[in-house]
């Protein structure tokens, strides 16, 4: 979408986005109170813990696997279109559990078969949804765009869990439900967006294909130092995977503290994202980036030196604070500085990296919690993170140099030059 000096800088003046984010919102709240019926539903059926993981697991190996081909499938087809099919399977999936579970068909096993199904949707859903954004909003607006997306999830994720719990006093069929509304609801907005996205040029998956968002990212260093800089914060400062030994022995808290401490990131980033939807990253944005990533670990080592419930709690928060900064600049540095016909590899790699980066993390936090104990693995990981900071600062100089977002767009018409070249 043209950006040019009339272009409203309100975004709602785009019916578009304000369709996209309504529908990122209706799916997320879906989803989360989806995730508290099944975790409940199943553990009451087998009383396993290993149940539990597998729930992860079922949905984690789809996004990773599929990744790289469902980025290729967002290059080469309408991307309205890929939303609406991803979030229809989603629907029926979920709608069959919600009728099973009524009518008892189902055992753990029929539950985990409709997790696999929709994790496969979901890996198709997130590239594509990613990269259908900055279709939407001009690129001035994008970093606003990005913030005031991220709020819906945030949201969803502070309200849906509690309201799910809610609902399922009626039976997970009813949680079930009124999720299969959520996501049909979604699909149905997304069946009205409207992009300026010309027709792509349909090519064959080959290797050379499927790995040019990997070559894209390898050869752009600011793109690199963003992902992996993010990857490898995340990877060190997973402090929230520790939070029930710090709230049952160091806080001496019940589980609804532990309820408070789990909600404090999204708090946090439920504030910084609204402050940011509403005021633009204009200068500086590669020196905010690292300084809102050093923020993160110095976080991370107050949290883990606190033995106030208080300070934990302002320490979480801005925790989440901090990181809603650093995936608004990652975020919009990454899909601005990709040409649209490669945005939908680029968003799969990023995927690839955030789904490891938080997966790694918290198996991190917990080898080191189980060797060290879980205030020095926190520490760790916060001392961790700032190593990272100052490292990267020094391999990714063009990172650290950013002044801007958005590129110039004689620079965004040689990058999608290069990119068919390359592509």
């Amino acid at each position: 979408m043209p950006s040019n000096p009339s272009t409203p800088d309100s975004l709602r003046a785009y019916p578009a986005f304000m369709r996209y984010w309504c529908a990122r919102g209706a799916a997320a709240f879906g989803f989360q109170m989806l995730s508290v019926a099944v975790g409940w539903q199943v553990y009451e059926m087998t009383q396993r813990a290993f149940d539990l993981g597998l729930i992860g697991l079922v949905q984690f190996v789809p996004s990773v696997l599929l990744a790289l081909p469902a980025g290729h499938v967002a290059d080469q087809f309408e991307r309205r279109r890929i939303l609406i099919v991803s979030q229809t399977i989603v629907t029926a999936a979920i709608a069959l559990l919600a009728a099973g579970t009524w009518l008892r068909w189902f055992s753990e096993a029929g539950i985990f078969a409709m997790l696999l199904v929709i994790g496969v949707a979901k890996a198709f859903e997130f590239p594509t949804t990613q990269a259908l954004l900055p279709t939407l909003v001009p690129p001035a607006l994008f970093p606003r765009a990005t913030a005031t997306a991220t709020t819906a999830s945030q949201a969803a994720t502070i309200v849906g869990p509690a309201l799910g719990g809610l609902v399922y006093a009626f039976g997970p069929h009813v949680v079930y439900a009124l999720s299969t509304v959520l996501y049909l609801f979604a699909a149905v907005l997304f069946a009205t967006l409207r992009s300026e996205r010309p027709p792509p040029r349909r090519e064959p998956a080959t290797l050379k294909t499927l790995f040019a968002g990997v070559h894209f990212i390898r050869e752009r260093p600011v793109v690199l130092g963003a992902i992996s800089l993010d990857l490898f914060a995340v990877l060190f400062g997973g402090a929230t995977a520790l939070l029930p030994i710090f709230a049952r022995d160091i806080l001496r808290t019940g589980p609804f503290g532990l309820g408070l401490l789990r909600l404090a990131p999204a708090v946090g980033a439920l504030a910084m994202g609204a402050w940011l939807g509403r005021h633009a990253l204009r200068r500086r944005v590669g020196a905010t980036m690292f300084a809102s990533v050093a923020g993160f670990g110095v976080a991370t080592i107050a949290f883990a030196l606190s033995t106030s419930f208080a300070l934990s709690l302002a320490a979480l928060c801005a925790l989440g604070a901090f990181d809603m900064i650093s995936m608004v600049i990652r975020n919009s540095l990454v899909q601005l500085e990709t040409p649209d016909a490669m945005r939908g590899r680029v968003s799969a790699v990023n995927s690839i990296f955030i789904n490891t980066s938080n997966q790694l993390g918290e198996f991190e936090s917990g080898v080191t919690a189980a060797w060290f104990g879980a205030v020095p693995a926190t520490v760790i990981g916060g001392v961790g993170t700032l190593a990272v900071v100052a490292l990267w600062m020094g391999w990714f100089p063009d990172l650290r140099r950013r002044e801007r977002l958005h590129c110039d767009p004689a620079v965004a018409d040689e990058q999608i030059e290069r990119a068919a070249e390359t592509a």
